[in-house]
Parts: C-alpha cells; sequence; structure tokens
C-alpha cells in the first residue's frame, strides 16, 4: 500500500531544500488558452529547472498559488514537471513582477 503521507512530507522536503538551497531564481510568466496567466518561479536542480512556486491568475480574476506549503486544491497543482524555457511557450519576466503577482 502507497504510503500518501511520506511521499507528500518527501515531496514537500525536496521543495524546502531547493527553496533554501536557491543560488538562481528564474521566473516566467504564460498566457493558457483560457486567458489566464500562470506565474512561475523555477529553480535549477540537477540539469533541469524545478518549479517551487506557481500562481494562476484566471480570466475571471482569481488567483491560485502553488507552492512547498500548499501542494494543490480543488483548482490545481504545483506542477511536478520540469519546464524547458526552450520548448515550454514562457516568456521570462523580472522577479519584482513574479513577486507583485504572488504577494498578490
Amino acid at each position: 500500500m502507497v504510503d500518501l503521507e511520506r511521499i507528500k512530507a518527501e515531496t514537500v522536503a525536496y521543495f524546502r531544500a531547493l527553496d533554501k538551497d536557491a543560488i538562481a531564481r528564474h521566473h516566467f510568466r504564460h498566457a493558457d488558452e483560457e486567458g489566464g496567466l500562470w506565474y512561475i518561479e523555477a529553480v535549477p536542480d540537477r540539469g533541469e529547472l524545478i518549479v517551487i512556486k506557481q500562481a494562476e491568475l484566471t480570466s475571471a480574476g482569481q488567483l491560485h498559488r502553488y507552492s512547498l506549503e500548499h501542494l494543490e486544491d480543488e483548482h490545481g497543482f504545483l506542477t511536478d514537471q520540469a519546464i524547458d524555457p526552450e520548448e515550454d511557450p514562457l516568456e521570462a519576466i523580472p522577479a519584482e513582477e513574479f513577486q507583485r503577482v504572488w504577494s498578490r
């Protein structure tokens, strides 16, 4: 049987370590098909960019935030996939823009 609490604890510990030890942080924005905007903070880990925070600002103006403190809810979840700015439709943004949305 799968121990979901153990898996969640390991996931949170992984994201906490990435967030704490990050030397570089990258920030991106992405527009989705429904008119929402996604804001992402990612850090490098073993040659990949791992999302440690993401915020979705819906076209209706609702803000959903995901991080190690709030991995998922009924609206969505923190992505578990590495991102590739060369392949994914992401626009690099300044850290201040990300923080402005995240702190909203």
